[in-house]
């Protein structure tokens, strides 16, 4: 694993509300959706998962550094938030991701959610998160912009939806054999078995492919 990862620029386009973008040490660059806002807050850097079969660190996934980077990636998800965060916004962040990350593995191990996590993710989604708003009228109610605390609320309120119903039984770890990248599958058919059709997916094909002219006899390319 290369140290691009730890300095990931994002894109010009986003291609969904979630996800981000990866650069790997094969040069690859691909596009990953997590399935929702809480997996996604956590692959901020809570995670250390297999990939190309080694270990990578949390450190290497590192996307909030600072109080700056908090307010940057709050930024792009929720457009309403403050262009600034507070050292305190980024340990309530921090700490928020780590019981998600906690919960999340529990719940693909098994395992029975841990009450300290349970207690955290309930504290959080219990602030005020953010409000829905109807574009058109000609008045501001409230405050123009939102604060960072209400996007963690809805971060929050995410991971109860998740890990507090059968959204959780939806939980898929990547079917690579040298990847276990975390994900929630929001298919329609329930079946999604990689991390990324431009990255696990895309080698599973090749690798099959490859496979079936072999047991035909035919070169690969033919």
């Amino acid at each position: 694993m290369s140290a691009a990862l730890a300095s990931f620029a994002p894109e010009p386009v986003r291609p969904g509300p979630v996800g981000r973008w990866i650069d790997t040490a094969d040069d690859q660059h691909w596009w990953f959706d997590p399935g929702c806002p809480s997996l996604d807050f956590a692959y901020s850097g809570a995670f250390a998962p297999v990939m190309d079969g080694h270990r990578t660190t949390s450190d290497e996934w590192e996307l909030l550094r600072s109080p700056a980077a908090l307010a940057a990636w709050l930024g792009e998800r929720f457009s309403a938030i403050d262009a600034t965060c507070a050292e305190h916004e980024l340990r309530d962040a921090l700490t928020l991701r780590e019981a998600i990350a906690n919960l999340t593995y529990a719940a693909l191990g098994g395992h029975p959610l841990a009450a300290r996590d349970v207690d955290v993710v309930n504290l959080y989604a219990s602030t005020p998160d953010l409000p829905p708003v109807l574009t058109g009228g000609s008045r501001q109610a409230g405050r123009g912009r939102a604060r960072a605390s209400q996007a963690l609320s809805a971060i929050a309120r995410d991971a109860v939806a998740l890990f507090g119903s059968d959204a959780r039984d939806r939980l898929r770890e990547c079917a690579a054999d040298d990847c276990s990248i975390v994900y929630l599958d929001v298919s329609r058919s329930r079946n999604r078995r990689w991390c990324s059709m431009q990255r696990c997916g895309n080698r599973a094909k090749v690798r099959a492919h490859r496979a079936r002219h072999r047991d035909a006899g035919q070169p690969a390319g033919s």
